[in-house]
């Protein structure tokens, strides 16, 4: 499993980018640079990471950091998955 092109298809299909996340890299931002990633957004990127890859997020393991680039959220997914 590609977990970068799962998270990107994530992303793009919860933020209704229309296939822009094609084109972003592990450094590209998130938090902060894309309008569409609001509070309600991270919430619903959440559910369908824990969805899409079988775990459970707790409250207290995320925090802003965690969204701050595609590379952080890979991250975050991937230490989820070894867990």
């Amino acid at each position: 499993m590609d977990i970068k092109s799962e998270v990107l298809a994530i992303l793009d299909e919860v933020l209704s980018l229309k296939g822009r996340s094609r084109s972003f890299t592990l450094e590209t931002a998130l938090l902060g640079a894309i309008p569409e990633l609001d509070s309600m957004a991270v919430v619903a990127l959440i559910t369908s990471m824990e969805e899409r890859f079988g775990f459970i997020v707790e409250d207290d393991e995320i925090d802003g950091a965690a969204f701050a680039t595609v590379g952080t959220l890979v991250d975050f997914v991937q230490g989820k998955l070894a867990a």
